[in-house]
């Protein structure tokens, strides 16, 4: 039996050659297409933020609070950030020693999504949606880490941490500064938050028996998945009814990705 590098089993690893050379074409495949998507995306135009993104269904102003249900509807974040930084905290056994960063940095960056995304949807502008944008490079890129601790190893998974984190920042200082000079480059950005989305699922279909968080992880993909549909529909839900637009059930929606994790993380909690 394959050990899982993120759960509690002590299980002894027996990778034959067979085993091995399966290993090496799947490592393969995935840095090919990964690579492959990187070069693609370079290759085509900037794109640059389109300033019609600011503009929101719903801009009912409540309590005195400018887009209400917009702004209120990042707290299932803070919440669900603060719930997996204490679990984390209290139940370390769920998470090995090299990975437990990669997921405090992982809840910490949900729990600043609240007040990113929140400061962004008091005053829509490209200024206020870069604190929107850097929280949510932290989680993407934690979870990257994490990924790579869970189905091949935690040593390089905490190697690849810092990295990747910097990256992340990276993108969204590169998207700011082109902006700044009338010409906004989205490339870099939507390379952080879309090409984990898409080598998760092949991830899991080539390695699911290494991590019992592989059932979890679709949910991840599912609830990410619907969040960016409503967003896209944000007019047409706020039309029924006039109750919560897109937006709002978008940010209720990609709360229950980390949620899809966290609870995950505490099924581990009877088997240690």
């Amino acid at each position: 039996m394959t050990s899982r590098p993120g759960s509690c089993s002590t299980d002894r690893p027996g990778e034959n050659r067979e085993a091995h050379r399966r290993v090496k074409w799947q490592s393969a495949l995935l840095l090919f297409l990964g690579l492959g998507v990187i070069v693609a995306v370079a290759m085509t135009d900037p794109v640059p933020q389109d300033l019609l993104y600011h503009v929101f269904a719903d801009q009912r102003t409540m309590a005195g609070v400018p887009n209400f249900y917009n702004v209120i509807s990042n707290l299932p974040f803070l919440l669900i950030g603060i719930v997996g930084l204490r679990s984390i905290a209290t139940h370390s056994e769920v998470v090995t020693p090299a990975t437990r960063l990669a997921w405090m940095i992982f809840f910490f960056g949900i729990a600043l999504t609240a007040f990113g995304s929140g400061y962004f949807h008091l005053q829509p502008n490209n200024d206020t949606l870069v604190w929107d944008r850097l929280p949510m490079t932290i989680s993407f890129m934690s979870l990257v880490s994490i990924i790579v601790s869970e189905y091949f190893s935690p040593r390089l998974g905490r190697q690849m941490l810092i990295p990747l984190l910097l990256i992340g920042a990276a993108s969204v200082a590169y998207w700011a500064y082109t902006g700044s000079q009338g010409a906004g480059d989205l490339r870099p950005y939507a390379i952080v938050q879309f090409l984990p989305m898409l080598l998760i699922p092949l991830i899991i279909i080539l390695y699911g028996e290494r991590s019992d968080l592989a059932k979890y992880l679709w949910w991840v993909i599912g609830f990410y998945a619907a969040a960016k549909v409503a967003e896209q529909l944000d007019d047409n839900l706020f039309a029924v009814g006039g109750a919560l637009s897109g937006h709002s059930v978008k940010h209720l929606l990609a709360s229950l990705a980390p949620a899809s994790l966290l609870y995950g993380l505490m099924q581990r909690r009877g088997r240690c």
